[in-house]
């Protein structure tokens, strides 16, 4: 999908500094999806703190998931 958006200058290009891309689009791209990545991350995170999640494995099971994966 192709936008049209106003970007200032000296962020685009430190943008593409931290994401190392050359090109704009891939810098503005790979920037949108890590940072969606990370909200979703700490959205999750949170709702742990607040124990509004249902997730059932204990620490020691899902340590021993983690082992087993692993191998």
């Amino acid at each position: 999908m192709r936008i049209t958006i106003d970007i200032d200058e000296n962020n685009l290009s430190r943008l593409q500094k931290i994401t190392g891309e050359k090109k704009k689009s891939p810098a503005v791209t790979r920037a949108l999806t890590e940072y969606l990545d990370w909200r979703q991350r700490h959205q999750f995170v949170e709702r742990v703190r607040a124990g509004k999640t249902d997730f059932s494995l204990s620490n020691e099971e899902l340590e021993a998931r983690d082992v087993y994966e692993t191998r």
